[in-house]
């Protein structure tokens, strides 16, 4: 959140959102939506490129606020990926809406690895149970814990 208000102080700062008079009408109500988008949209970039893993979710890791968000977080811990970050995207209406924008994807939760979109919980799900996400997190530097559970097992 406090990125995003960041982010908005400096277009206002910048000019980008002035008032202007087009025959009597003003057009800052225009500028603004113009500007807090594209600043929105700045803002999620930085926040998918920022740590290995992100997750984008309802509520936190601690407490899901929902099914989907909950499987997320329960597929990421079976894995031993404890350190991610999470957006709690209900308290804030500019992510939750603009995260669906930034990514093209109409669902919550949805996950990025490395700053790339790679899905929502049906493809973490999938991931998961094909054994691509194992391949993925060794891409990140990460060894997911069930490979340690597959050896102790045999």
């Amino acid at each position: 959140m406090n990125s995003i208000m960041r982010t908005a102080a400096r277009c206002l700062r910048s000019g980008a959102y002035r008032t202007a008079q087009n025959n009597g009408e003003l057009l800052s109500v225009w500028a603004r939506l113009m500007c807090s988008s594209s600043a929105v949209q700045k803002t999620l970039e930085e926040m998918v490129k920022k740590d290995k893993v992100v997750v984008f979710m309802k509520g936190t890791p601690a407490q899901p606020m929902c099914g989907f968000s909950n499987a997320v977080v329960q597929i990421l811990r079976m894995h031993g990926v404890d350190s991610y970050a999470a957006y709690n995207v209900l308290d804030d209406q500019d992510i939750r809406q603009g995260i669906k924008t930034f990514s093209n994807w109409p669902t919550i939760p949805q996950v990025f690895i490395n700053g790339d979109f790679f899905g929502g919980c049906d493809i973490l799900l999938q991931m998961h149970q094909s054994g691509d996400l194992v391949e993925e997190l060794q891409k990140l530097g990460i060894r997911s814990a069930l490979l340690d559970q597959e050896k102790e097992s045999k």
